[in-house]
């Protein structure tokens, strides 16, 4: 059976990473911290990642590890760009030292946000955060560095672990309204649908960028108000602007206010897919 390295795989993609290709590849599962099956590794230290490759001689490398954080990174650059910069670079040396397919995930922030129509991965790019310059610069390390890869942008990611959906959820507990901003546009994205993709495209050769989110967009405070209609909820949701948002907020980092991505590669080189938002969160919160 190949074998898969998964980085990060403790984060909701990781995870469902495993129920997605567990039974038909072997995976090494790696994370910052070992336990249960899990091996630690830092994909910060070059030397360590290469000898894991070396070890395993793996088909592929899946990289789910990734500092999200967006507002802590505003004053933490240097662990930003180790992260999310070096460890791709990284990962992508030992990829081409071993002879791996590498799988890489980036993000809509490495767009500034200010589009008119859905971003495609020919756009020129413009980050306005921490996150995204480091994101972009690891992208740029990656198209470098390896020489088979796949790099898929995603946007506004949702499965098993800490996400918007549960946050909001959460509140709705002890909330008879919340506040979400409603000019920021985008596209919710489910962890199953992204690990089809990567399932897809992994047997390939069909490498370079990629878009890779679920069809359709709305705003937060839209999707906020699907979440709430599907889970039956009715804490209200107030629709306020994103300048609001910062008076009450001060210290959150710059957001991209137009960050729908164009799934223009897919749908150029293969047959695949994205389920469109609406169903991937009515499946998810039926499954919740």
């Amino acid at each position: 059976m190949k074998k898969i390295i998964v980085t990060g795989c403790n984060g909701q993609l990781g995870r469902q990473i495993g129920k997605e290709i567990g039974d038909e590849f072997e995976l090494v599962n790696t994370d910052v911290c070992e336990g249960d099956g899990i091996r630690s590794l830092d994909i910060t230290n070059v030397d360590s990642v290469i000898a894991l490759a070396r070890e395993v001689k793996p088909y592929a490398i899946v990289n789910c590890a990734a500092y999200t954080a967006v507002d802590a990174q505003e004053k933490d650059w240097d662990l930003s760009y180790k992260i999310n910069a070096i460890g791709p670079r990284n990962l992508a040396i030992a990829a081409t030292e071993t002879g791996a397919k590498l799988v890489h995930i980036s993000t809509d922030y490495v767009f500034a946000g200010n589009g008119t129509r859905p971003y495609t991965e020919f756009d020129q790019t413009g980050p306005v955060s921490a996150y995204g310059t480091t994101k972009l610069a690891g992208e740029k390390f990656v198209e470098q560095f390896a020489e088979h890869f796949f790099t898929i942008r995603t946007a506004w990611l949702y499965g098993d672990g800490k996400n918007f959906v549960k946050t909001m959820l959460r509140l709705s507990e002890n909330h008879d309204e919340v506040s979400v901003v409603d000019d920021q546009v985008g596209s919710p994205t489910s962890t199953v649908e992204l690990a089809k993709a990567i399932h897809y495209l992994l047997p390939t050769d069909n490498y370079g960028l990629f878009h890779g989110t679920c069809e359709g967009s709305c705003s937060w405070a839209d999707f906020t108000d699907e979440i709430f209609r599907l889970a039956g909820k009715n804490t209200k949701v107030n629709h306020v602007s994103t300048s609001k948002y910062m008076e009450m907020n001060p210290n959150s980092a710059p957001r991209p206010a137009y960050s729908i991505l164009e799934n223009y590669m897919f749908k150029l080189t293969s047959d695949f897919m994205f389920a469109d938002w609406h169903d991937a969160i009515a499946e998810y919160i039926k499954n919740i």
